[in-house]
């Protein structure tokens, strides 16, 4: 029986895992100089988690999570977004006790069970960051500038920023009764999730992947035009900071993400490319999540960025990526003598941090030469009984041709220096 990767699943490949590691270190990178440390957080959490933080109106939580009861009969998920389970390691942990803000950034798997499109995937891979204890619009210029940066560090191009503010419990409650006045004669004509959320969450039909483009979800009054003073001014405080260091933005009112807990700010990166428009990142701000989890009242923002999405974007704009090249020397046997000096050898060198190869096919002299020539390893060294007798090999530069002769012990020495 031959088996397959399970649907909405992707092998990543050594031929293409250079890219992932590069993406990976310029963001853990970006994100230290902004002062923020690696979380790593287990990949199921209790079910309770997700219902509480995400939201019970949510597509994740009611068509999308992969969730089942354990050997114990507890109920169990996987874990489908970053935020719900990094809020509660900062409650269990007693984080809010250390300086504030207190900021973390992750690189995480997650799964939805949800259609399969490109850069979509059941399990797929998320660079997030969160930030707990700051509630000024000046956090939020943070992270923006962090996604700004990552993507300037990776020569990303024509990414939009998308910003909006879906306000607080105040001013949002009030302009749910005023959807709820609009929408009541439309309702019936709406799709069953619109039908669903009318009663228990109407900002969430705003963003209605069935019914979002029609007239009456396009003309539905805008939450932008009814904040309170108090959001209204973050906003402008935001918008302020962004104008400040330079970060281009367009006020989108159609924003409302596809999460329960954002609060006040949200936003988007959006490509503007031709065939890979969409949203490569997005994030918002999250007041009331670490006490609907069981915290102390604590402002929060965050932001989670599809990588299988990004690379998708990188790919379609050209981006190069250098590829690994850590192995730097193929030293070729020509005898039983000759193998076991290249086996001390080689293990020095992978002592120094030197990568290097050798024959472990027991090939032919020959085929060890062809295998060097195709392996785009940049340096070969060919020792035999006159090089152990000598004490001294000629290495190869692969490219050119060039011979450098070196003493056997000083090969670390030479590679080093190149």
């Amino acid at each position: 029986m031959r088996y397959a990767a399970q649907k909405g699943t992707k092998d990543i490949l050594p031929a293409e895992i250079y890219k992932w590691h590069k993406a990976e270190r310029v963001f853990a990178g970006v994100c230290h100089d902004f002062g923020y440390e690696e979380i790593r957080i287990p990949t199921f959490e209790q079910t309770d988690l997700f219902q509480r933080g995400v939201g019970d109106t949510t597509d994740v939580v009611t068509k999308e999570m992969y969730t089942f009861n354990d050997k114990g009969g507890r109920s169990i998920t996987l874990r489908p977004e970053g935020t719900a389970g990094v809020v509660r390691s900062y409650i269990e942990n007693g984080m809010a006790s250390l300086p504030s803000p207190v900021r973390m950034f992750y690189n995480i798997t997650a799964f939805r069970y949800e259609k399969m499109q490109k850069g979509r995937m059941r399990e797929f891979h998320q660079f997030g960051l969160e930030a707990f204890g700051s509630e000024g619009p000046s956090i939020d210029a943070e992270i923006i500038s962090v996604v700004d940066i990552f993507f300037r560090k990776m020569g990303i191009k024509n990414i939009a920023l998308h910003i909006n503010s879906i306000g607080c419990p105040v001013c949002r409650n009030k302009y749910n009764e005023m959807l709820k006045d609009y929408f009541r004669p439309h309702v019936d004509t709406m799709c069953e999730d619109c039908r669903a959320r009318f009663e228990k969450n109407p900002l969430r039909m705003i963003d209605c992947k069935i019914d979002g483009e029609k007239d009456v979800v396009r003309n539905a009054p805008r939450l932008i035009d009814h904040l309170c003073d108090d959001c209204r001014a973050h906003f402008e405080g935001l918008k302020s900071r962004l104008d400040a260091v330079g970060i281009k933005y367009e006020i989108d009112p159609n924003i409302v993400r596809g999460l329960d807990y954002y609060t006040r700010t949200v936003f988007e990166f959006v490509s503007e490319n031709v065939g890979t428009q969409g949203t490569i990142c997005g994030g918002g701000r999250y007041d009331g999540l670490v006490e609907n989890c069981g915290g102390a009242p604590t402002p929060g923002i965050g932001f989670a960025m599809g990588v299988e999405r990004f690379l998708l974007e990188a790919e379609a704009q050209g981006i190069s990526f250098e590829e690994n090249d850590s192995v730097k020397i193929y030293l070729a046997g020509m005898s039983d003598a000759a193998n076991t000096k290249i086996a001390k050898i080689c293990y020095d060198l992978r002592l120094n941090g030197i990568g290097c190869e050798t024959d472990l096919m027991n090939r032919s002299f020959k085929a060890q030469m062809k295998y060097a020539g195709k392996s785009g390893i940049p340096y070969l060294a060919v020792i035999g009984d006159d090089e152990l007798a000598s004490g001294q090999v000629n290495i190869k530069k692969m490219e050119d041709g060039t011979v450098t002769p070196v003493e056997l012990d000083k090969i670390a020495d030479f590679l080093t220096a190149k």
